[in-house]
């Protein structure tokens, strides 16, 4: 299982899954580009198909390689964009309307240092302990959603790894500023255009479009640390 060509899948489908949702065809995969007359069974045992674990492993490589962006964007599973597909999901949606408290201290703590661990980042918004999951995950959701944070890697913490997290302006700077300056409408047709054959990723855009344009405009803030801006409005 190589490398450059899951690149190429990527970047030739604009967005991937990692794996399939219960062996369908749509959305498409990364397991459904590499292995496309097989269905996968999730066993990690020494029974289990070893191109899981592969593909897991290659994930983790993926994601840190800055050729392609990993997300956690449909459905808060495993999701790999094309550099352009994303820099086009930035400009439509990378904003702050709207975010909870909850979801800002994640995105000015991840502004302050990246990547973090999933276990480092819990620390310092407080967000440790089980009791606390649910809300964690709730106030990260919208942040995947928006293209605001990346995944980037993995940090070892005990048993298995976690997904290391980092704003998508420190670790894709180039992007963010490309993002800038494309007008959301050509933002929009590009993404359609892109995400035509996939529709179900093509309907996940459109409600994440309309969520954020139900937002009131009082809501859209904007700060300036440093002399940058930080988010787009």
């Amino acid at each position: 299982m190589k490398k450059t060509k899951a690149i190429e899948a990527i970047n030739r489908r604009g967005a991937l899954l990692v794996f399939p949702i219960k062996n369908q065809k749509e959305p498409p995969s990364l397991w459904g580009e590499m292995f496309p007359r097989s269905q996968m069974r999730w066993e990690w045992d020494d029974s289990g198909d070893s191109r899981v674990a592969n593909l897991w492993h290659l994930r983790e490589e993926l994601s840190r390689c800055n050729k392609v962006v990993y997300s956690k964007w449909f459905r808060g599973r495993a999701t790999f964009f094309s550099r352009e597909v994303f820099v086009g999901l930035l400009a439509c949606l990378g904003k702050i309307s709207g975010l909870s408290r909850g979801s800002l201290s994640i995105l000015q703590t991840l502004e302050e240092e990246s990547p973090l661990s999933t276990k480092a980042l819990k620390k310092k918004v407080k967000l440790q302990g089980q009791a606390l999951e649910g809300t964690y995950h709730k106030v990260l959701k919208p942040l995947w959603n928006r293209g605001l944070i990346v995944g980037y890697g993995e940090v070892d913490e005990g048993a298995f790894p976690s997904l290391a997290m980092g704003s998508t302006q420190l670790i894709f700077e180039d992007l963010w500023s490309e993002a800038q300056k494309l007008p959301r409408e050509k933002a929009v047709s590009r993404l359609e255009e892109a995400l035509k054959p996939n529709p179900l990723f093509l309907k996940e855009l459109q409600k994440q479009l309309k969520l954020l344009a139900e937002m009131k405009p009082e809501t859209l803030r904007k700060r300036v640390v440093q002399g940058k801006d930080l988010y787009l409005d």
